[in-house]
């Protein structure tokens, strides 16, 4: 059954009777004094009672109604009198000794007594606690199970008595409803499953009684019906249960005590339907203002919709505000003692703190309701007050928490707060595998976002310690598990339906795992933590007169944590970003001078002194030395034994002064901080600068001193091991390869090599300049270029440095991936690189070597201005000057050899002078002291050019001097035709054009002409049908227009000579032999070819006169119709009737090619549509005609062509193929030009009209 909307359902009548006397209320039936009849006076006589003012101790009244004897009715009164000033026990008391006077008589005189006992102890049972308060000794409590059985007693001796008796029924229903609310809720069963717990059985049994209340009542019993209600309210089936509320409404609207609005809003609410919920509650508190179970369930209603929003969120307070001040606080004065007004108001002394108040609450929650929910929420607010102290019990607070959970059912349908509580405790406890199982139950159920946010936090924690401890140990699925969580819960806050209000330590969070991996999205994530903060602050708008620019930017950021904003400064380092970094370093530094401003008591010199060292780092990458520096030397000025910072000094001085200032700042670091593995390392590294090359490897100064850090500090020093293989390397790059045994040496030496860049990589998987170096020993020892190349890809991938760039340009070099090895070069170059001459000098090379594999002689130009560019970096360094000796010589060849189309007489020249430069250097080169080659091989090479290669060039230059004035001429010749090409074209496409418009122009003229001929046809087409149908038609007597008919002449009608065209009738023989002389002339005639449109009248030539001939309907039946048809004298007739039809509109539905044509109306107005016969045959015979009237023909002078033409289609699609211009012209003009012909000739061929 659907729920009602209309009438009275839902709460939602307006229009109840306002005369209180309709209104029923409990005990308005009891009167306010009664007569007890006594024995031995008058009749009349008896003790008057006020049932009003009850006696203390109804001992005296109890002992009056034994002596007099009075019957059952007067013992229930005066009990129900006490029950109705809440004096429940006296009530009890007084019945019980009114059954003992009653057991003499009849035994159904004890029913009433005995239902009304047993409805006293249910009240009972409702103001008793379940469990046992605090500090009470157990025996001296009565709990709500001993009034239950007391009322299970009192219900089983009634029906001893009478099982049939109809109140019973009711009372027992209540009874199983009051002891399934003591019951245990049933846990969640398999899908499918059926629930037979007891809770469950004991509500059916409810059910089934008050269906019998309601069956013995015939449906009339209210009670009974909202019990059933209530029992599947119970149950949780809520659409059942709404349809009894809405019953009860409908019969009885203004039921009050109890309310059916008060069930309809609660089932309305675990519907879903909460607003039609918080109107069923408002109606009923207009009903009844003190209702205390509207007001708490309003104030509920507000509560949650309050927690839509952010506490910071301005519509907040003032929905709070009146759920606990307008309805929450007024349920309470109502009633102190309800257990649900309780639990609410204690979830608000949770918050102020009072934990006195908290407990009391929650105490009388738990001890006085009949709702297992409600004593959940007391539990709870237990279970949190331990929580929220400074030192928990957690084992207090764990105890508290299940059983909050365990009064909603636990497990999958527990509560999910308390399960969320038994997690946080756990956390501390440091249970952390049991919390994170905990959770992901708790995600399975109900994709908890809180749940989603700890467990993520769990695992991010996880990777974090194993970050920190170094432990070797797999992490990568926890921080997968921890991003894809906390990633989900990012991706929740974007709901708007949800309404959720971002956790800045999600964002943290993220930021941490991404760090690594992803730096972009970690910034992102602080970014996003900044813009929160900064949208959270009460002041982000400008004052007037001030612009919200970037200075507005920066001091907003000011009253941000300084610790976000270093972290996003240094994420600015790592991405080049320098500016970015200084600025946020910087504003990190205000930060702090504010906020120990703002407290005192905070210690800021730590975060101070990191920033500060950060800042300087950025000074130093960005090259600013001095300001780097400066910011050092003020560090070491607070803290003098900041290692680091004079780490970075004695750098910078090694830098500046190399010689000098750097040697003695590296000297003193190490002599106090040698210890330092860092100090250390940076000595390592100036060994390796500094250092002559000892024949010996054993004798190196920067192998000794890596080997001792291994030794006596760290042997897992992961700097030392790098630089050893890197020693071991270099060493093995250098030795001699001549022998089998040089190179069983030298593969020793790489495989020692590789052995200390595996011992790095194992302590640290991500040590990128270990793998470079395994790298690098593939390819040198074992020439492995391909799986170099795949290390290298990763290795850029990981770390920006020169070095990998530079490598990996190497290795493309040897695989002749030139290209390629140029790119790699060049972007070593961008990398604070750009004045490094070993760069430069690969760049030379590659080119060099890429020029003679395409011989192209710009990459040797190319690869000579990067050598020279080497040599001005460098111009002590000799080999340079070779390189460009080389390059030239190298360059002079390919000119030479290049074939004279592929060279120019300036390239052939300069490739002379580069020569002579060449011979030249090399000169100088082998006189020098280190040459970079043996002095003979460079002195023959100086030989060769100044023998051979210079006479080469100079015949080359001769015969690039020939080829080029040959060519010159050539070009110029070849030059010159196709400008006389060019310009017979341009004439020849000027005189076509000239051509063509002077065709467009005639073409024009003559259209021109067709039209004005068009238009006179139009005019006088027009003139003739104007007199045709003047003549043709006249006015009637009515005034219409009809159709003008000839008058018969009376007589016998004479025999038709001839079918002229004159209509007239043979008179006498001469007559008749004259028509037939001119008929036989006509006859002789019509062979001779036809002459142009009157041509015969220019001529003198008598036009003979037709037969007249009959036409009629295709099938050979006569009709009344008339023809109009005219045979027009001229061999333009087709073309004309053409394009008269496709300028009327009109188009040929005939294969053949026949024209409809309209006959003339008949006398009752019908037109008839023929078509035109394909022969004409004029014949010479007379023929009788019984007509009146005669169709007339024109005469013919169609040759036999134009009838074969006529016959065949003529008619149909007339085109212009005897246009004497030869040229197309516009149909419609050429239609409308034949149109008006025709309408001419028309005109002037002579007809005869009827």
């Amino acid at each position: 059954m659907a729920p009602l909307l209309n009438g009275y359902t839902n709460g939602a009548s307006r229009h109840l009777p306002e005369d209180p006397s309709i209104v029923a209320s409990r005990f308005s039936d009891i009167p306010s004094q009664i007569d007890i009849p006594v024995t031995g006076l008058e009749a009349e006589e008896a003790v008057e009672v006020n049932l009003e003012e009850l006696l203390d101790d109804p001992t005296e009244l109890c002992t009056l109604l034994e002596q007099e004897g009075v019957g059952k009715h007067y013992w229930m009164v005066i009990a129900l009198a006490y029950a109705k000033q809440a004096k429940v026990d006296h009530a009890i008391e007084i019945l019980s000794k009114g059954l003992g006077t009653l057991n003499r008589g009849n035994p159904k005189e004890k029913l009433g007594p005995l239902s009304l006992t047993c409805w006293l102890y249910l009240w009972k049972s409702r103001e008793a606690p379940r469990v046992v308060p605090e500090g009470q000794p157990v025996s001296e409590t009565r709990l709500k199970d001993f009034y239950l059985q007391a009322a299970t007693g009192c219900l089983n001796e009634a029906s001893r008595i009478n099982p049939a008796f109809p109140p019973l029924f009711l009372a027992r229903g209540v009874l199983y409803l009051l002891r399934a609310s003591l019951q245990p809720p049933s846990k969640a069963t398999a899908p499918g499953a059926p629930d037979i717990s007891d809770r469950v059985e004991t509500l059916r049994q409810s059910i089934k009684c008050f269906e019998d209340a309601l069956r013995v009542s015939a449906g009339r019993n209210m009670m009974a019906i909202l019990g059933r209600a209530r029992a599947y309210f119970s149950l949780g089936k809520y659409g059942e249960a709404l349809n009894g509320y809405q019953e009860v409404l409908l019969k009885m609207p203004h039921l009050q005590d109890p309310d059916p609005r008060i069930g309809i809003g609660c089932c309305l609410w675990q519907l879903g339907h909460r607003d039609e919920a918080r109107e069923a509650w408002e109606r009923a508190l207009d009903l009844n203002a003190d209702s205390k179970i509207a007001n708490i369930l309003l104030g509920l209603y507000y509560i949650h919709d309050s927690s839509h929003y952010a506490t910071t969120d301005p519509s907040f307070g003032p929905i709070y505000k009146k759920a606990m001040t307008v309805y929450t606080q007024k349920a309470f004065k109502l009633d102190k003692g309800l257990p649900l007004t309780c639990a609410t108001f204690g979830n608000y002394f949770m918050m102020r703190k009072s934990w006195a108040t908290v407990d009391n609450l929650a105490r009388k929650a738990i001890e006085y309701t009949d709702v297992n929910a409600v004593a959940s929420d007391g539990w709870y607010l237990l279970a949190r007050k331990e929580h929220y102290q400074e030192r928990p019990d957690s084992a207090k607070a764990n105890d508290f928490y299940q059983k909050a959970d365990l009064a909603r059912g636990g497990g999958d349908k527990g509560y999910l707060p308390a399960r969320f509580g038994l997690v946080q405790i756990q956390i501390l406890q440091r249970d952390y595998d049991g919390a994170k199982f905990r959770l992901e139950k708790i995600i399975q159920q109900s994709k908890s976002t809180e749940a989603m946010m700890i467990l993520g936090a769990l695992h991010a924690e996880d990777v974090f310690r194993s970050q920190v401890s170094g432990i070797k140990e797999d992490k990568s699925t926890e921080a997968k598990k921890a991003t894809t969580l906390l990633e989900a819960v990012r991706l929740a806050w974007k709901d708007p339906q949800k309404k959720l209000t971002p956790d800045t330590s999600v964002l943290v969070y993220l930021a941490r795992l991404y760090e690594t991996d992803q730096p972009d999205k970690a910034l992102q994530c602080l970014q996003q933590v900044e813009q929160m903060t900064l949208n959270d602050m009460p002041n982000k708008e400008p004052p007037d007169g001030v612009e919200a620019d970037d200075a507005w930017a920066a001091k907003l950021r000011e009253q941000l944590s300084p610790q976000l904003l270093c972290n996003i400064g240094c994420f600015h380092f790592n991405a080049e970003k320098y500016d970015l970094a200084r600025e946020f370093f910087q504003t990190a530094l205000n930060a702090c001078v504010k906020a120990g401003e703002k407290d005192e008591g905070t210690d800021t010199d730590a975060l101070v002194t990191t920033i500060s060292y950060n800042l300087a780092r950025t000074y130093e990458a960005a090259g600013l030395l001095d300001e780097a520096k400066q910011v050092y030397e003020g560090l070491l000025a607070r803290h003098e034994d900041y290692t680091d910072a004079r780490t970075r000094l004695a750098y910078i001085e090694l830098r500046q002064n190399p010689t000098e200032d750097g040697p003695r700042a590296m000297a003193a670091l190490y002599e106090t901080d040698s210890t330092n593995l860092e100090v250390r390392s940076l000595f390592g590294w100036y060994l390796s600068k500094a250092k002559r090359r000892a024949p010996n490897i054993a004798e190196d100064q920067e192998q000794r001193h890596y080997k001792h850090t291994l030794q006596h500090h760290d042997k897992h020093d992961r700097y030392s091991l790098t630089g050893m293989g890197n020693l071991y390397l270099t060493t093995a790059r250098e030795m001699r390869r001549d022998t089998d045994q040089d190179k069983e040496k030298r593969r020793k030496m790489y495989e020692k090599a590789v052995e200390f860049y595996d011992k790095a990589l194992q302590l640290d998987p991500k040590n990128a300049y270990a793998a470079q170096g395994v790298a690098i020993a593939l390819v040198e020892d074992r020439k492995d270029l391909t799986a170099a190349v795949q290390l290298f890809s990763k290795i850029r991938d990981t770390i920006k440095d020169p070095s990998v760039y530079v490598n990996l340009g190497h290795v493309f070099a040897e695989l002749k991936q030139y290209s390629r090895s140029i790119e790699s070069y060049e972007a070593a170059l961008t990398h604070n690189r750009a004045s490094d001459p070993q760069i430069l000098a690969c760049l030379g090379r590659v080119w060099l070597l890429k020029g003679k594999q395409d011989k192209s002689p710009s990459a040797m130009k190319t690869a000579l201005s990067y050598s020279h560019r080497a040599l001005a970096l460098a111009p002590q360094q000799i080999h340079f000057q070779f390189n460009i000796a080389f390059v030239q010589i190298q360059l002079a060849q390919l000119i030479h050899i290049l074939p004279e189309s592929q060279r120019t007489l300036d390239d052939v020249v300069k490739a002379s002078e580069g020569l002579e430069e060449a011979i030249e250097s090399f000169g100088v080169i082998a006189q020098s002291k280190n040459p970079p080659y043996p002095r003979h091989d460079i002195e023959q090479r100086a030989n060769m050019g100044r023998n051979t290669m210079r006479r080469q060039l100079e015949r080359a230059v001769q015969n690039q001097t020939e080829y080029e004035e040959k060519n010159a001429a050539k070009l110029q010749e070849a030059r010159e035709m196709r400008d006389a090409e060019i310009q017979r074209r341009e004439q020849e496409k000027r005189r076509v054009e000239e051509q063509k418009e002077a065709e467009k122009q005639k073409i024009r003229e003559e259209r021109d002409k067709m039209a004005q001929l068009s238009r006179e046809l139009a005019e006088k087409r027009m003139e003739e049908e104007k007199r045709r149908e003047e003549a043709e038609y006249t006015t009637d007597e009515e005034g219409e227009r009809v159709k003008r008919t000839k008058k018969k002449k009376g007589g016998k009608r004479k025999k038709k000579v001839d079918d002229s065209d004159t209509g007239t009738e043979a008179g006498d023989g001469g007559e008749d032999k004259a028509v037939k002389k001119t008929r036989r002339k006509k006859k002789a005639q019509s062979t001779e070819p036809s002459s142009a449109v009157g041509s015969s009248n220019e001529e003198g030539e008598t036009k003979s006169k037709k037969k007249r001939k009959r036409l009629a309907r295709r099938g050979g039946k006569e009709d009344k119709f008339k023809s109009q048809e005219m045979v027009v004298d001229s061999d333009l007739e087709d073309d004309w009737q053409a394009a008269a039809q496709l300028t009327n509109g009109q188009a040929s539905n005939d294969e053949d090619g026949d024209i409809q044509m309209r006959d003339g109306e008949d006398e009752e107005g019908e037109t008839v549509t023929r078509q035109k016969p394909r022969n004409r045959i004029i014949e010479d015979d007379d023929e009788d005609e019984d007509e009146d009237e005669d169709d007339e023909e024109e005469p013919s002078n169609k040759t036999t062509a134009e009838a074969d033409a006529e016959k065949n289609g003529g008619h149909k699609g007339a085109s212009f193929a005897d246009n004497p211009y030869g040229d197309p012209v516009d149909d419609s003009v050429g239609a409308a030009g034949d149109a008006g012909a025709k309408e001419l000739a028309m005109s002037e061929a002579p007809t005869v009209m009827s």
